[in-house]
């Protein structure tokens, strides 16, 4: 093995999947978290034998703090990891008002609080290192706030501002870091989430294989964000020089003259 090892979190199934057959298509050793013994052990398998890579199940629940602190311990002390994808996430299964208090509490913490010590622990480690990179699945709606549940935007353009902060910090280190931001992509978080994945127009939807191949394509190009759906990069880059022009004006001793009363 010359690639290393990746942890990729929320493996089981759907994108997370998709990236360990990539990743083990790539030569790295492999291991995979999620919570389904039986479909990490049948994936690891298959993995191994189509590709020759060690793959490793590690069946865990993230949000339990002792199989979490299971997974912190391996990034710190392992020095054959030099990946961390982080797929582990749930979506809303309404609108934000119609929505329990525990449900909205339990996807912050996987989507936000698990993903941030899952990253920091791994920044940390590879800092140290001097190698190694970082995938964090956020979501276009990051984007557009106004289009989904509040609680679930809220969580992905967390995702995206953490990530694009660490970035940042962890260049110097010689540590690569990427946000991805899916559309719609036909998974089973749909299913999970009780939505009938047939009332959204077939247009909108990507399959996961190439949202995962497409994603890699901008993390080969060392893109911090991805945005697999995006044909026009401009647009994009419009919108980072028009935050980033704001910045000599965001923080300045004399209100603006617009709101002096």
């Amino acid at each position: 093995m010359t690639m290393g090892t990746a942890i990729i979190t929320g493996a089981s199934s759907g994108i997370g999947a998709v990236y360990a057959d990539r990743f083990a298509r790539r030569g790295y050793g492999l291991v995979l978290v999620a919570r389904d013994r039986g479909r990490l052990v049948a994936l690891a398998e298959r993995l191994a034998t189509e590709h020759g890579v060690a793959a490793i199940p590690w069946p865990a629940d993230l949000t339990r703090a002792d199989d979490r602190e299971q997974v912190l311990t391996m990034l710190r002390d392992d020095d054959g990891l030099s990946l961390l994808v982080n797929c582990a996430g749930i979506g809303p299964k309404a609108p934000l008002l119609g929505s329990g208090r525990d449900g909205l509490e339990s996807m912050l913490h996987l989507n936000v609080d698990v993903l941030h010590n899952l990253t920091v622990t791994a920044a940390q480690a590879f800092a140290k290192r001097r190698r190694g990179a970082i995938i964090n699945i956020a979501s276009v709606v990051a984007l557009m706030p106004e289009r989904f549940n509040a609680t679930y935007c809220a969580s992905k353009a967390f995702v995206l501002a953490f990530t694009q902060a660490i970035s940042a910090e962890l260049k110097p280190h010689g540590v690569q870091v990427q946000a991805v931001l899916p559309g719609f992509t036909r998974t089973e978080l749909f299913e999970r989430a009780g939505v009938d994945i047939a009332v959204i127009p077939p247009e909108m939807i990507m399959e996961a294989g190439d949202m995962v191949d497409a994603a890699l394509v901008g993390f080969d190009r060392g893109e911090i964000v991805t945005i697999p759906s995006l044909a026009d990069v401009q647009l994009w880059s419009d919108l980072e020089n028009a935050r980033l022009a704001l910045a000599p004006y965001l923080s300045l001793k004399q209100p603006a003259a617009r709101y002096t009363v």
